[in-house]
């Protein structure tokens, strides 16, 4: 699937998709449906088709959603795998880069429309008003920011949100340390313009690739294509040498001109909480608006889980990178990791479930998920588990900190890590770029692993005999499967 439109059929078939065509107002109306369909675990993606007083606009809300199925039809996986094999899935594709192919402008879908100059209005499309405490109408929450890193010229696809503040300005949040704000501040430090470019129709893929971290030297095109296994289709934009996807439903150029600041917020976050106070955030001049016929503008409602957009898809590639990022460090053993979206929108608690194989072996796992290019943003929790644990189940994961972890031993503190502005837990707010992580070891003591406690777990053939006779006993479905079995039936 090249572009949103082709995803938004295969999911629609699959009946994840709710079409809504009763009129309904951009301030708060649009987010609350959203909110509310979301609380239900699985709940369909939204395509809004009748925005009060945007005509010509539709908005797909929550495009993934809490929705695994939604998740692996953009990955190109089958919808049915389960929670831990799509993880795998999507982890054995990450390493693979096909970098982006220029393709003939003139057959690019995203230059059927084009407005400038006095075309060019931003109240004309759907921004929104998610919550009441808003600082105003948000677009760019499902989107993908394009910018060129200055240090080395790479294209860099970031997921920011933008509150508008007229006709043709943006404010443009950015965390510390985030690239494009990186890539905003060095071009002013030159006293240069910098081009930015938004793509607010966004392939599902691409943003989702957008909302990761990757290293600050590659281009997330890369990515992108890699996953899909087929080069991103992309062409130059008009007003810079930035390049923008050949299929996307809108995009926005834009410029960041050196200095220039406004006050943006406040936003209801992925915390479930309002972020940071009224702030200054870099000012965008939009130059030009591209869109297809018909355009789709996307939306990523933030919020509690499950009805926060981001939670489940960080869950499946959050926990995808972190394990990558183990594997290539050389840290063996590592049966599983898990993100779970319940956690600030996928963020703040990591699983690792591992065989371990020497002593400080499960320590090492923990400190180096914890700071790895993956995981190092914002987690709080870094959980490890042996293998006989599921790291996707959280009643299993907390049988075993119950049962296998002594808080006095097994917890270590690391201090002033990166964290957000995003975060209420600090005060005064100033202090939230700097966070602290707790590695908790919940894994069986490996200096006392003969002496350690035997875990009840049934006999394998008695297991077969049992499920072999499941319909017999009156049960419909598939029995679970263990992780584990008693020890005197294993090969």
């Amino acid at each position: 699937m090249s572009d949103l439109r082709e995803w938004l059929a295969v999911v629609d078939e699959l009946g994840e998709v709710q079409r809504i065509g009763a009129e309904v107002d951009v301030d708060e109306e649009m987010s609350a449906i959203t909110y509310l369909a979301g609380r239900r675990e699985g709940g369909p993606a939204l395509l809004f088709e009748n925005i009060a007083g945007r005509p010509g606009y539709r908005a797909l809300w929550n495009p993934f959603g809490s929705s695994r199925r939604r998740v692996a039809v953009a990955l190109g996986e089958d919808p049915e795998l389960g929670t831990t094999e799509l993880i795998e899935a999507t982890m054995r594709k990450l390493d693979r880069v096909i970098e982006p192919k220029l393709v003939d402008p003139g057959a690019a879908p995203v230059f059927q429309n084009t407005l400038t100059g006095d075309r060019i209005d931003l109240g004309q499309l759907p921004a929104a008003t998610f919550w009441p405490g808003d600082g105003g109408r948000y677009l760019g929450t499902a989107d993908s920011v394009i910018t060129r890193n200055p240090e080395g010229g790479n294209l860099n696809l970031g997921t920011y949100r933008m509150m508008v503040h007229g006709r043709d300005e943006l404010g443009l949040y950015m965390s510390p340390g985030k690239d494009a704000l990186l890539h905003i501040e060095g071009r002013w430090a030159r006293g240069e313009d910098v081009p930015v470019c938004v793509v607010l129709g966004v392939d599902p893929l691409q943003f989702l690739v957008s909302s990761q971290s990757f290293p600050k030297n590659v281009s997330e095109y890369d990515h992108v294509g890699g996953l899909r296994g087929a080069p991103v289709e992309v062409v130059r934009a008009r007003h810079s040498d930035l390049l923008i996807p050949a299929r996307a439903d809108v995009v926005m150029e834009c410029v960041a001109e050196p200095g220039a600041r406004r006050m943006e917020g406040p936003f209801g976050e992925f915390t479930g909480y309002y972020g940071r106070p009224e702030g200054a955030a870099p000012l965008l001049r939009v130059k030009a608006i591209h869109h297809r016929d018909d355009p789709i503008v996307t939306h990523a409602l933030m919020a509690d889980h499950p009805a926060c957009e981001q939670s489940t898809f960080f869950g499946i590639v959050r926990s995808a990178r972190i394990w990558n990022d183990l594997q290539r460090m050389g840290i063996p053993g590592i049966a599983g990791v898990y993100s779970h979206p319940a956690a600030a929108g996928g963020f703040g608690v990591v699983v690792i479930s591992l065989a371990q194989r020497y002593a400080g072996h499960a320590a090492q796992a923990l400190a180096l998920a914890a700071q790895c290019p993956g995981g190092a943003y914002y987690t709080k929790w870094i959980v490890a588990v042996d293998d006989d644990v599921d790291p996707t189940d959280l009643n299993d994961v907390l049988w075993a900190m119950s049962t296998r972890c002594s808080p006095i031993d097994d917890i270590d503190i690391l201090r002033k890590t990166w964290s957000t502005p995003l975060d209420p837990t600090l005060n005064p707010p100033e202090l939230r770029r700097y966070g602290s992580k707790a590695l908790i070891n919940a894994c069986r003591d490996h200096r006392y692993l003969d002496v350690f406690s035997e875990r009840t777990a049934l006999r394998r053939e008695t297991y077969d005999r049992v499920t072999r006779r499941w319909s017999e006993l009156g049960f419909t479905g598939v029995p679970s499967v263990p992780r584990t079995f008693h020890p005197e039936q294993t090969s």
